[in-house]
């Protein structure tokens, strides 16, 4: 990463920059951002220089334990138009705000019992609650795309944890792609499909989960939206009662719930027991492929290297992508999900 980064801007440069936006902003002037800014460290300098491009209105991609986000300013709705252009995607489609703590949270959503609940347990991490947004909060419409919700997360990577105490403020951050293909786990997935239409990547090395986050719908009784990275069976643990699910033909009420989603370029076969002629294997436990989610069957290993692996065999010209079949249990369930969405009919 080091040398990456010296490669496109030095430390002197950088340091110059932030000042010049200091600079800028004190005479209300709104600076231009410079198109060799493309990659940030994760310290101080580095965090400091992204939190001024949000401030400015800029779009900065950061690290999460879950997936890459493409983070703007939830009040500033340029900046959250800037989001959905940059990502080609469809307005209907609601994003997550990130906060630091569950304290920023509750300035935005009616929160609950259970939500107290929930976040005790399970923030920081993988989980993302959707709440009756509050009244007079300043959101952007575009962030909840004008329903009356709103979906709030506390990540835990540390430094889209510093990323967000620095900014201090609400971050939109929907996966850091274009728009319904796979979900970047690095900054150089961020870059090979975004470069150009952001403005900062904030290099945190690799995503450890590597799915999206779990999403709970609060409204009612606690209904799963989205599974993630954080497994069912721990929230209804947690909760001492199962969950409402939400179904395929319910109204879109959280982000991750289109029917084609998350789809590399090849096209996908789901519960491959063998390879066909012509098709690349992504198997799962001991089977003979050309990439391997995990050798040993672990579904935690298989969530990590699910969407590095598919923009691997993307890039070795996979024209179909067969993969093994996955256990429907625990983390499994929401590789499934992903895999289903890959593998539905695409529109052309």
């Amino acid at each position: 990463m080091q040398g990456r980064f010296c490669i496109c801007v030095s430390l002197n440069l950088l340091s110059q920059y932030c000042k010049h936006l200091d600079q800028q902003q004190k005479r209300g002037v709104k600076p231009v951002m410079p198109s060799s800014l493309q990659i940030l460290p994760g310290d101080d300098q580095g965090l400091s220089c992204a939190a001024d491009i949000l401030r400015e209105g800029g779009l900065v991609a950061f690290p999460t334990e879950t997936v890459y986000g493409l983070g703007a300013d939830a009040r500033n709705d340029h900046a959250v138009a800037r989001i959905f252009d940059a990502k080609g995607r469809p307005r209907f489609n609601p994003l997550i705000v990130h906060v630091h703590d569950a304290e920023m949270a509750k300035l935005y959503v009616e929160w609950s019992d259970t939500a107290d609940r929930l976040a005790s347990a399970f923030w920081p991490g993988p989980m993302t609650l959707v709440l009756p947004l509050r009244a007079g909060t300043g959101l952007s419409p575009l962030v909840t795309a004008e329903l009356p919700t709103l979906a709030v997360r506390v990540p835990a990577h540390p430094v889209g944890q510093a990323l967000l105490r620095a900014f201090n403020g609400p971050v939109a951050a929907p996966s850091a792609n274009p728009s319904g293909r796979i979900s970047p786990t690095s900054a150089d997935h961020v870059m090979a499909g975004l470069e150009g239409s952001i403005d900062a990547v904030v290099d945190g090395g690799t995503c450890d989960v590597g799915l999206e986050s779990t999403i709970l719908g609060l409204t009612d009784a606690p209904t799963l939206l989205r599974p993630g990275g954080l497994p069912h069976e721990a929230v209804e643990t947690a909760l001492g009662q199962p969950l409402a699910q939400h179904g395929d033909t319910d109204a879109i009420s959280a982000p991750g719930q289109l029917a084609s989603h998350y789809a590399p370029g090849a096209a996908v076969r789901l519960n491959a027991e063998t390879r066909r002629s012509g098709e690349h294997l992504l198997g799962f436990g001991k089977v003979d492929c050309d990439l391997n989610l995990s050798e040993a069957g672990d579904l935690i290993e298989a969530a990590a290297n699910l969407f590095g692996h598919l923009h691997s065999l993307d890039n070795m010209g996979a024209e179909v992508i067969a993969v093994s079949p996955i256990p429907d249990m625990g983390l499994g369930r929401a590789i499934n999900d992903r895999l289903r969405r890959a593998a539905a009919p695409r529109d052309v």
